[in-house]
């Protein structure tokens, strides 16, 4: 009995193991299944995320071609508005007329008023301009170039009919080179580019005078400027001429018939011509042009053409410079009152063959002053004098004592030629600041 028991369990095991095998292959066929399905659902993800990838790529590449098609759309919408001016400038005053479509006279020089949002400033310049200007205004056509929409000045400027109106929109972010600075630095540059790019490929002119929308102009402003024209084309050496002299104050001035060469550029209404411009708009800087002028690597040795006494009077108390040093160096400025004429004059002193000779004769003909109490001693002397400096410390201080310019640029005291500062006192007296170069260049003894 107990035997048959036990052979009727073995049999039951047959059945059972069938079933554990059974079972097991239905699992291993499941869990390939799910495998298989799993795989593939990864596969899909991968082909999803690649897809996205690829939107994505292409969704930046859309966004930075519209930002492309935006800045192009800005760029074209200026070009429009700017003429749209022109046309309508055209129209009503006939540009034709600039230039003298009769071919009978070849301007020397356009002129133009670098102006921004002042419009009471602006017109008080071009009242100025005009008084010398339309009498002769064949020879230099007068341009307003605004930068930005300030519709006041713009307003203004289209009231004239003798003038032509050219309008500067930049749209174009500033980023400075360092933290703190003004941006209005950089857009003047940019505007003076522009400006000086119309004026001189543009419109074609050979001689361009630049005045500022806060200026008034001498009555001898324009012949002064035709003598110079005449100058620099003698002398290549002249890199532009100004109207202004940084120490042309009431005090330390006399002569409206001086003019000097000078190492360092005064700006404040001057002229260049194209040829230099030629050379400058190609590198021009981002900001702080006239000091980037200063530099000795530009201006490469040539010089620049100054009177004693100015022939602009800057009246911008309030501007992009913040009234800096307005008071004590811009108010007190000499405007000259004299019609000189320059077409009588002979300026052949001025040229680079003969300026150094006839220069350090005058520096050598003052007497020699040293010591302390300088200002003292020299108002007591009653003729010219001279007095050396060892270094810009130095000169700092006398410079100081006597109230004139302080400031040096690339190594040049502003004013000087070939180290050597003049100035006025007592109403006639020379004074001259001579530095260390400058005895070696003039041949300067003391005796």
């Amino acid at each position: 009995m107990v035997r048959m028991m036990t052979c009727d369990f073995r049999f039951l095991l047959i059945p059972a193991a069938f079933m554990f095998i059974y079972i097991q292959m239905r699992l291993f066929q499941t869990q390939s299944q799910y495998a298989d399905r799993l795989g593939s659902a990864i596969e899909s993800e991968n082909h999803c995320t690649s897809q996205m990838r690829g939107l994505i790529d292409d969704v930046s590449i859309k966004q930075s071609r519209i930002v492309a098609l935006e800045d192009i759309k800005n760029r074209q919408d200026q070009e429009l508005v700017q003429l749209k001016d022109l046309i309508q400038t055209f129209q009503r005053r006939g540009i034709a007329k600039l230039t003298d479509s009769g071919g009978q006279q070849i301007p020397v020089a356009a002129v133009v008023i670098m102006a921004c949002s002042r419009a009471d400033y602006l017109e008080r310049t071009v009242k100025s301009v005009f008084k010398y200007q339309i009498p002769i205004a064949s020879k230099y056509p007068l341009f307003i170039s605004q930068d930005g929409s300030d519709q006041a000045v713009k307003s203004k400027a289209l009231s004239y009919n003798q003038l032509t109106y050219m309008q500067h929109l930049d749209f174009e972010p500033v980023i400075t080179e360092r933290p703190g600075e003004l941006i209005a630095y950089y857009k003047i540059a940019r505007h003076y580019k522009w400006a000086l790019d119309q004026l001189f490929y543009k419109h074609k002119f050979s001689r361009v005078i630049i005045l500022e929308d806060d200026m008034e102009i001498a009555p001898d402003f324009f012949d002064y400027f035709e003598a110079a024209a005449s100058l620099m084309d003698r002398d290549k050496t002249i890199m532009a001429a100004s109207s202004w002299n940084d120490n042309g104050q009431k005090q330390f001035v006399h002569d409206p018939y001086a003019l000097y060469r000078s190492d360092f550029f005064p700006g404040l209404g001057w002229m260049l011509k194209r040829s230099t411009w030629d050379e400058l708009s190609p590198k021009w800087p981002k900001a702080y042009w006239d000091d980037w002028l200063r530099l000795k690597e530009n201006h490469k040795g040539r010089q620049f053409i100054r009177p004693e006494v100015c022939r602009t009077y800057n009246f911008g108390e309030h501007g992009s410079s913040l009234g800096q040093f307005f008071s004590q160096y811009l108010q007190p400025i000499k405007l000259n009152d004299v019609k000189v004429d320059w077409k009588a004059k002979d300026l052949g002193y001025l040229t680079e063959g003969n300026y150094t000779k006839y220069f350090s004769g005058l520096v050598r003909q003052a007497r020699p002053v040293q010591g302390s109490d300088l200002v003292l001693k020299a108002q007591n002397i009653e003729a010219d004098i001279r007095i050396r400096y060892r270094d810009q410390p130095e000169f700092e201080r006398i410079a100081g004592e006597f109230g004139i310019f302080e400031e040096w640029k690339d190594g040049v005291p502003r004013t000087a030629y070939k180290g050597v500062v003049v100035f006025r006192i007592q109403t006639t007296r020379r004074v001259f600041l001579v530095g260390p170069d400058s005895v070696k260049q003039l041949e300067i003894r003391d005796s």
